[in-house]
Formats: C-alpha cells, sequence, structure tokens
C-alpha cells in the first residue's frame, strides 16, 4: 500500500509504505537502549552547542534546543518519558520528543550528524563510565581481600593442585593470589579507557559531512581528547565494546574461580568456611541444609560473560564497512555485562566480608606430613643429589608410607636411608611446617616476611588505583557538569 507521507516510519521521505508491525517490533530497540538516553542527551546538547558555534543553528533555535533536551532529560531521570516503540530507538523517541516541545527548531538538531555517528558516540561515553564502574567494584573487593589476608597471616592451610593437597601456604597468601587476578583486571579496564579517548561524533553516516562542523570543539565538550582520526572506522568498530566484554569475561572467570573455591571450602568435607546466613540459603525440603547459592550463582553468571563476548564477535566477524544493522546487537549483551560483572563484584564482596574462617580445620589439614615431601626432594639437593634422583628417592619413600601406614615424621635417618644413604638427619628434624613456610622466603612466595611485604604493596597499588579512579570520577563528573550547564 502506498504511503506518500511515510507514516509508521521514524523519517518518511524515501519509504512510501507503512512500516510491518512485526518488522517494526522486531528492530525496535527502544526497550533496552534506552540505557544510553542520558549519553544520548549529551552528545545532543553538545552538538547543537557546536552547530550554534559553527553558524548552521540560530543562537535562538539553540537555546530552544538545550531548553527542551534539559526538560526530556528531567522528564527521563523522573520516570515520566513517554518511550515509543514505533520510533525505534532512544535517539528518535529524543528527538521526537524534542520536536513535541519546541516544534520545526527540533529538525536542526540532526544536521550534520547520523545516527550512526550518534551511537557510536553514546556507546563510548557509556563504555567509559563502565570502565570506571568495573574499576570501582574491582577496588572494593580487592580491598575486602586485602582486609582478609591481613587478618589471616598466620593461618595456614593446604594448597592445592588438581584439588589434590600439595604444599602449606598462608592463607593470606591464598586471598592475595585472587586480589593479583583482580589488580590486573582493574589495569584491563583502565587500559581500555584509553583507547575511548577519541570521539566518533561527525563521522557521520560514514563519510562526514559537508557542513562546515566542528568536531574538535565537539568532541573536547564531551570529555574526549580529540576526534576520531578515520570517519568510517568509527562507525563500523566495535573493538571497545568488545575490549570491555572481554575484560568482563576474564574477571566473571576469576570471580567464578574464587566462588567455586567458597562452595568447596564451604562443604562438610572442606569446612574451611561458613558463609553468613545473609549470603546463603536453605532448602525447600532438608531442614538441614545451608546452601551457598551466592557464590554459585555468581559462578553461574559468568558464563552470561563469556556467552556475550562470543556473541558480539560472531556478530561483527563477517561484516562489510560502514555501518550494518547487526551491529546494533551490541548493545543487549554490553548492558548485561556490565550490570553481571557490577553485580557479581558487589556481592562476592560482602560474602567474602561476612564470611567466618575456620583456622582450625585448616591447620589441621594443613599437618599432613605429605605436604612436606617436597622439602625433603631438597633436603637431599642441598646434599649435592641430582633433583631427579632425590625426587625418585622420596617419591618411593612416599609410597612405603602410604603402603605401611607410617606417619612420615616418625622416620628416623636410618629409615630415610634405605630409600637415600645421603639423608642427613631424622624426619622430624628436617620436616617443619614452621619452617617449610619460612623457608620460602623468596619474593611473591609464602613466608610471612614475603606475603607481609606483598600485602603492603598490594595496599599501596590499591591506594594509588582509588586516587586515579577518584580523578576520573571527578573529570566525568566535571563534563557533565559543563554539558548541563551550557
Amino acid at each position: 500500500m502506498q504511503n506518500p507521507r511515510g507514516e509508521g516510519r521514524p523519517w518518511g521521505g524515501r519509504l512510501r509504505q507503512a512500516a510491518d508491525q512485526a518488522a517494526l517490533r522486531f528492530g525496535a530497540s527502544i526497550a533496552f537502549d534506552r540505557a544510553l538516553a542520558r549519553y544520548d542527551l549529551r552528545v545532543s546538547a553538545a552538538h547543537a552547542r557546536m552547530l550554534r558555534r559553527a553558524g548552521i543553528v540560530s543562537a535562538e533555535d539553540a537555546a530552544a534546543i538545550a531548553a527542551g533536551l534539559e526538560e526530556i532529560r528531567g522528564e527521563i531521570e523522573s520516570g515520566r518519558f513517554p518511550y515509543d516503540e514505533a520510533l525505534e530507538d532512544i535517539h528518535m523517541n529524543v528527538e521526537a520528543r524534542l520536536r513535541q516541545k519546541i516544534g520545526a527548531a527540533a529538525g536542526r538538531l540532526h544536521s550534520g550528524r547520523s545516527r550512526n555517528d550518534q551511537v557510536a558516540t553514546d556507546l563510548a561515553l557509556y563504555l567509559r563510565d563502565g570502565c570506571a564502574a568495573a574499576r570501582r567494584g574491582i577496588a572494593e573487593l580487592r580491598g575486602v581481600l586485602l582486609a582478609r589476608a591481613s587478618e589471616h597471616m598466620d593461618t595456614v592451610l593446604p594448597g592445592y593442585t588438581h584439588l589434590q593437597r600439595a604444599q602449606p601456604v598462608r592463607l593470606a597468601h591464598h586471598w592475595l593470589a585472587f586480589e593479583r587476578m583482580l589488580a590486573r583486571d582493574s589495569a584491563r579496564f583502565a587500559d581500555a579507557a584509553r583507547r575511548l579517548r577519541h570521539s566518533p561524533l561527525g563521522a557521520g553516516a560514514l563519510a562526514g559531512s559537508t557542513l562546515p562542523l566542528d568536531r574538535d570543539f565537539a568532541a573536547r565538550e564531551l570529555g574526549f581528547e580529540a576526534p576520531s582520526a578515520n570517519s568510517m572506522d568509527s562507525v563500523a568498530s566495535r573493538d571497545c565494546a568488545l575490549e570491555f566484554l572481554a575484560h568482563a569475561a576474564i574477571c566473571m572467570v576469576h570471580l567464578s574461580r574464587l566462588a567455586e573455591e567458597l562452595v568447596l571450602w564451604s562443604s562438610s568435607e572442606f569446612g574451611f568456611v561458613e558463609l553468613a546466613d545473609s549470603h546463603a540459603t536453605g532448602s525447600s525440603l532438608m531442614p538441614q541444609k545451608k546452601n551457598p547459592d551466592v557464590p554459585e550463582l555468581v559462578r553461574g553468571k559468568s558464563g552470561r560473560a563469556i556467552g556475550n563476548l562470543v556473541a558480539l564477535l560472531t556478530t561483527m566477524k563477517g561484516l562489510p564497512l560502514a555501518y550494518n544493522r547487526d551491529m546494533q546487537e551490541d548493545k543487549e549483551p554490553l548492558f548485561d555485562s556490565a550490570r553481571t560483572l557490577g553485580d557479581s563484584l558487589s556481592v562476592m564482596a560482602s560474602a567474602l566480608d561476612s564470611l567466618q574462617v575456620n583456622a582450625q580445620r585448616m591447620a589441621a589439614a594443613a599437618a599432613d606430613p605429605l605436604l612436606l615431601a617436597t622439602d625433603l626432594v631438597e633436603a637431599l639437593v642441598r646434599e649435592g643429589v641430582p633433583f631427579r634422583e632425590a625426587h625418585a628417592a622420596v617419591g618411593r619413600l612416599v609410597a612405603h608410607c602410604l603402603e605401611a601406614g607410617l606417619d612420615l615424621l616418625r622416620l628416623d635417618r636410618a629409615a630415610l636411608q634405605n630409600f637415600h644413604p645421603a639423608f642427613p638427619a631424622d624426619a622430624g628434624v628436617l620436616l617443619n611446617l614452621e619452617r617449610a613456610l619460612e623457608s620460602r622466603a623468596m619474593p611473591g612466595a609464602t613466608a610471612r616476611s614475603s606475603v607481609s611485604a606483598a600485602l603492603k604493596a598490594a595496599e599501596s597499588e590499591l591506594a594509588a588505583d582509588a586516587a586515579t579512579i577518584a580523578d576520573v570520577d571527578a573529570d566525568a563528573a566535571e563534563s557533565d557538569a559543563r554539558g548541563e550547564s551550557a
């Protein structure tokens, strides 16, 4: 059916048929891209100021546009904004509402601009804030880990490989291992933010504009360092979103590993920790149960973050330049990963902060003398025995103790020398838990001095990170305030 006015379309003109309602619903993104509303208003306000500065829009129209956008901002913040699915996305919803408020002057706002560079700029601002939010959440969890490490400097437990008891370590050393993972996560988000310093605004659909746009001015107004260098790349790329999703997925994997340990450690078989009642649930059938649902959910949600990364990588892998509507599929996984990561960081911080550690149960598990078998190997190495020869001898010794039900620590020198003549003393002399810990005094190891030094260094690093995050937040607040007051 012919439709000369393009009814049912956000912008008539070329299209003469009314939009198919199923196709309209299929293509609409307003249900989720309203998350970009505050950024879209900032971008539009900065663009309007640039148009006025360039003489493309009169001062009167620019003032009307600014006032109208401010009214819309109030409606969105108060929940009164009338979102319309027929207008497809947040950009056209804002423009249509602006037209209702100020009339024909609203039609000048889109001069020199495409939805392509508009959404790319919105996303860059969103990602900039998302990186800062992720770093804040990571800093909170790192702080809890450092506090718990300081509290449990002298709590000893088995370290594990292959989920088998391996060697004794300090619980502080164990907590610090996760803190180091999270420190790298924070650095990744900080690094990603450095690639969000250039503004896509002014790239247009793909080739820029014949209008005398001042891209440098618009970039500065939005807190960017400069305009982006290539108009096609500006609208065709989503690698910054992919970076965010990758970093979120890696961080969620780290959280999942921490969550898995809390699940294991809170089991009756381990009994190393007990989650606070506030971070556990009961059973609908079995009244004795206390289930570690919070860490289990974090562990499960890591799959969402991984899937979101794979989804956008798959979307982008075969797209020709420049913009393609497939790229609308970037937003839902991005918003979901940002929300999932933020929630997971927060709930893990509170779960760790409130759990109880059973230091006695950990110490009992670490008292297994076989955890010190490697120390016997190294005692032979100090006597000049080649490592492989020493390893084989102690391996035979361990097998003998297990088969005969013997306590390794009770073997005298003569018994040890049945397995290698170079053993210099009784096992009870050669093996001691505290000495085993304190002998590992090199940087990064589990001696008290090494762990204390690592803790102090991590605390200093976190304080520096917190100051950097505060500076980023202050810059963002200043940029927001400049945009709202201009």
